[in-house]
């Protein structure tokens, strides 16, 4: 299967868009070519497509006039939060402005008598749960790159803690979202349920901004937990790894992450971290509650393992300890890279019931291995949801072949066994020929239906999401 090419035609902003931009926003209005090279990547394999110009905005006021502005002269608009997705969500595949929102970071309002806070779209998660720090609550969703609260509600993002917190969708409860015509609306409310007409929070989270820029949210928060405790765990081989999480979540035992690598990431981050982790399948784990609880639930977990075979179950229940093991656990991407110098990764997730994942990882292993190429997994199994960075060399044409047809044998089986083909990434452009296999043509005709009503003139973010009619 080919891989994504970028062949749609651009189109231009006129001198008058260019004029009228830059009497408004001044020099944060740039169409200098190394900012907009900086504007058209991301950490994806494929190739870069800047923007024509881009503006760093500051509030949702001039995000909702750069948005009219852009509507009068018929400029395609791409949202901009850190560059950290991985399917294309940000390339200017049709030119246009990129609207970068890294400089709206400031946390507007914290309750935490409510359990909320509202912040601009530009904050990342890390910044939020630093300017938390004494509050005794924390904001769950981790993705592991220190992305944009925006971008992670825009790609409907999850992580490592989903398994036990949910992802963006379950804990975001509103948003302030710049619409096509430059309107400034307010979707959901801080309430804890409603009833009241359409849920647009919804529709917004996981739009990619294809519907609307979003300039602020209102998510949930968690208190801390009085005890946290984390593990790893070694297996001789990748099913018993994946077995333990299968009985692990039909048993109900409330763990809050459970991530598994396979032997050749292990080896990668033994050698970025400096760790001296057994070159094998592993699973790290992470428990969260009381002492007696946490105590509880990894000897339950700790039984479930040895059953299956686990060996070498470390404990690290110190904060540095634990922050540590996550941290080589989040550099995973970056360890995968320096497997083989020079690569770029086509970082490729699929999710699938819980009792099919065992299967879903067996055969994606022997495909591999078949393959030839060098495909380190990475999962948070705890919720069926695994990755695999096939790494190619970006100037090899044929390997970029190989590796895309690897994924797309991925997502079919994905899809085979009642599983999405992709349970984090998103869409962008490097997926859109799986949605109608998944959703059918039905279901992407009302999709077409509301991006039409939304978005008449196809200025938002044009050309991800939706395969071309």
């Amino acid at each position: 299967m080919n891989a994504p090419r970028h062949t749609a035609r651009r189109m231009l902003p006129a001198a008058q868009f260019i004029s009228a931009m830059t009497q408004r926003f001044g020099d944060r209005f740039s169409t200098a070519s190394a900012v907009c090279a900086q504007h058209g990547k991301d950490e994806s394999s494929l190739p870069p497509v800047p923007p024509d110009a881009v503006l760093f905005a500051l509030t949702t006021q001039e995000v909702s006039e750069a948005v009219k502005l852009c509507r009068e002269h018929h400029v395609p608009v791409i949202p901009f939060g850190t560059g950290t997705s991985l399917e294309g969500h940000l390339f200017a595949i049709h030119g246009g402005l990129s609207i970068d929102l890294s400089g709206m970071n400031q946390v507007l309002a914290v309750r935490p008598e409510d359990l909320d806070v509202t912040v601009q779209a530009g904050v990342t998660r890390k910044q939020l749960n630093n300017a938390l720090h004494g509050t005794g609550l924390f904001f769950p969703i981790d993705p592991g790159a220190d992305a944009s609260l925006g971008g992670m509600a825009a790609t409907r993002a999850s992580g490592t803690n989903a398994v036990r917190y949910g992802t963006m969708r379950d804990n975001v409860l509103g948003m302030t979202v710049i619409t096509a015509d430059g309107a400034v609306i307010k979707t959901g409310s801080r309430a804890r349920k409603s009833a009241a007409g359409y849920d647009l929070t919804r529709l917004f989270i996981g739009s990619e901004g294809t519907l609307g820029v979003i300039t602020e949210l209102t998510v949930r928060l968690y208190p801390i937990p009085e005890a946290i405790s984390a593990a790893v765990c070694a297996f001789s081989a990748i099913a018993e790894a994946v077995n333990t999480v299968i009985q692990t979540i039909q048993l109900g035992v409330p763990v809050a992450r459970i991530e598994l690598l396979d032997a050749i990431a292990i080896k990668a981050i033994n050698r970025h971290s400096k760790t001296t982790l057994r070159e094998a399948p592993t699973l790290f784990f992470e428990f969260h509650g009381t002492p007696t609880g946490v105590g509880e639930q990894a000897q339950a977990v700790q039984a479930i393992a040895s059953e299956h075979g686990g060996m070498d179950f470390e404990w690290a229940t110190r904060p540095e300890d634990r922050s540590r093991l996550w941290q080589a656990r989040h550099d995973a991407y970056y360890a995968c890279l320096g497997l083989k110098p020079g690569a770029r990764a086509l970082t490729t997730d699929v999710c699938v019931p819980i009792s099919r994942l065992a299967e879903c990882i067996a055969e994606t292993a022997a495909d591999i291995a078949a393959s030839g190429m060098t495909a380190p997994l990475v999962g948070h199994v705890g919720d069926g949801n695994f990755h695999q960075a096939i790494l190619v060399d970006p100037e090899d044409p044929a390997d970029l072949e190989r590796a895309h047809r690897l994924s797309a044998r991925m997502v079919e089986r994905a899809l085979r066994m009642d599983g999405t083909c992709t349970g984090e990434h998103g869409i962008g452009i490097g997926k859109q020929k799986y949605l109608v296999l998944e959703h059918g043509d039905a279901a992407i005709s009302v999709m077409r239906a509301i991006k039409h009503a939304l978005d008449p003139d196809n200025l938002m973010n044009p050309g991800k999401i939706l395969p071309p009619a």
